[in-house]
């Protein structure tokens, strides 16, 4: 459960992007029926099912198709992926309000410059992700949930709101003092999982093999020294860590990069790959392994955007 006790007012919610992380917290939040959810989609859905550790639920779902249905919400969930939020800008423009609070439920490492030019008034609200969603169908989610939280905020006023909203799911909420840290944590374990699954066409499983878990943490060592000079605070031993994080998933879990393959859409490389290089090149960090997953990457996306 969330580790906040205390029960929130029923608050408006809009949740824009109804894949395998949008529709997870959608259907958790009608199950729990404390506040009042939208659906901001491309097709119509009236109902959504969300397999869980706890039960399966079955709930109704007001879902618009138009932003011109929409209204201005207490809370909007961004669950697009990071190179789609552009693509969510009309819906931001009639959703947001100054007292709305966007959840920007993205990889990457920068969550709040992401959406500021759509959001005006709006807070951004970062949030990184631990639970595992899958998208079964349009209409049908299951959820595993991450190790020591699902979700991660901010210890500030925005981050315990967030923790608030979630209440009566089972969906954990950690607050953290240290959020740029937290945040390259998350990206280190994307850098190795989300590449070497979509590259290799195989799920966690791989990370077993004795020749990729070499790979992945020569890929990490690079992914560190440029974490450590854009000021996050890691541990010595940080990319055995993450390894060991790693392991911990079940061999049949996939990730999203791979999903997205199978299903020949175009790849969140730049919010996680790219922005290692990115930030690489800005800080002096030489980066060559992960500038070869890049181009990899690169062309795997491009071929998805040209239907090849």
């Amino acid at each position: 459960m969330s580790e906040t006790a205390s029960t929130p007012q029923r608050a408006i919610v809009a949740v824009i992007g109804l894949g395998s992380i949008g529709g997870v917290m959608a259907g958790c939040l009608r199950a729990a029926d404390h506040h009042d959810v939208v659906a901001c989609v491309r097709r119509p859905i009236e109902r959504l099912t969300v397999e869980r550790p706890e039960g399966t639920v079955e709930v109704a779902l007001r879902a618009f198709t138009d932003p011109r249905q929409a209204t201005p919400a207490d809370w909007v969930l961004l669950a697009t992926k990071a190179h789609h939020t552009a693509s969510a800008a009309p819906w931001l423009a009639r959703l947001c309000r100054p007292s709305t609070r966007v959840a920007v439920l993205q990889n990457g490492i920068d969550h709040a410059a992401r959406v500021a030019p759509f959001i005006g008034e709006a807070a951004a609200v970062p949030i990184m992700v631990y639970f595992n969603g899958e998208r079964l169908a349009e209409d049908r989610m299951r959820l595993r949930h991450g190790g020591n939280a699902d979700l991660e905020a901010a210890g500030d006023a925005n981050g315990r709101a967030f923790a608030e909203l979630l209440a009566g799911t089972p969906l954990s909420v950690r607050l953290t003092a240290d959020f740029k840290t937290q945040a390259w944590r998350k990206l280190l374990i994307n850098a190795v999982a989300n590449p070497v699954t979509c590259l290799t066409l195989r799920r966690q499983e791989v990370l077993r093999r004795p020749d990729i878990h070499a790979l992945c943490l020569s890929v990490l060592d690079e992914a560190v020294a440029v974490a450590r000079a854009d000021g996050a605070r890691l541990a010595d031993d940080e990319r055995a860590r993450v390894m060991a994080t790693l392991l911990t998933f079940p061999p049949e879990v996939g990730t999203s990069m791979y999903f997205d393959r199978l299903a020949g859409r175009p790849l969140e490389v730049e919010a996680l790959t790219g922005a290692i290089v990115a930030a690489g090149q800005r800080l002096g960090i030489p980066t060559p392994l992960n500038g070869a997953l890049l181009t990899l990457l690169r062309a795997v996306s491009d071929a998805a955007k040209a239907g090849v």
